[in-house]
């Protein structure tokens, strides 16, 4: 895959393949965008991120789910990848000491538990150029995963 399209599709059978997919899609990440990631407890979203950290340049082994420290910083490839995991936060005030629009800034955000978030809130990161971009994972048949994207730029 060279190149993700403005709505994607793909179904995978293993972690490595979701990875790939993480993977390609951060050859089209710039400073400022965001990975907004959907999916049920299991379905691979910290897989993707493992294949964003790559693409990025940062070791693919540093990567694990933020669940219980909210937010890691992969450094060490061409820009940083902010991954947070809102799992265990219900107040969005807790969301809001965050400062995610800020970190979004600096780096590729990659933010777990996307639908904690209020709509309104996933619609003001990035700024001009920067890109939103809608990951759902689903499971399939067995151990398949059927994996959307779809690319929002600003």
């Amino acid at each position: 895959m060279k190149e993700v399209a403005a709505t994607s599709a793909y179904t995978t059978q293993t972690e490595s393949e979701t990875a790939a997919i993480g993977r390609a899609l951060a050859a089209s990440l710039s400073a400022g965008d965001v990975v907004l990631l959907y999916g049920d407890l299991g379905a691979g979203k910290t897989a993707f991120v493992k294949g964003l950290a790559e693409g990025l340049g940062a070791p693919q082994d540093e990567v694990s789910s933020p669940t219980f420290t909210l937010m890691q910083e992969y450094r060490g490839g061409h820009l940083t990848l902010f991954h947070v995991d809102l799992y265990r936060l219900d107040d969005p005030r807790e969301i809001d000491d965050l400062g995610l629009e800020e970190i979004a800034a600096d780096g590729v955000l990659a933010i777990e538990w996307a639908e904690k978030l209020p709509p309104s809130r996933a619609q003001r990161f990035g700024g001009p150029g920067s890109q939103a971009v809608v990951v759902r994972i689903e499971y399939g048949d067995s151990d398949a995963r059927r994996i959307t994207i779809h690319l929002a730029r600003s």
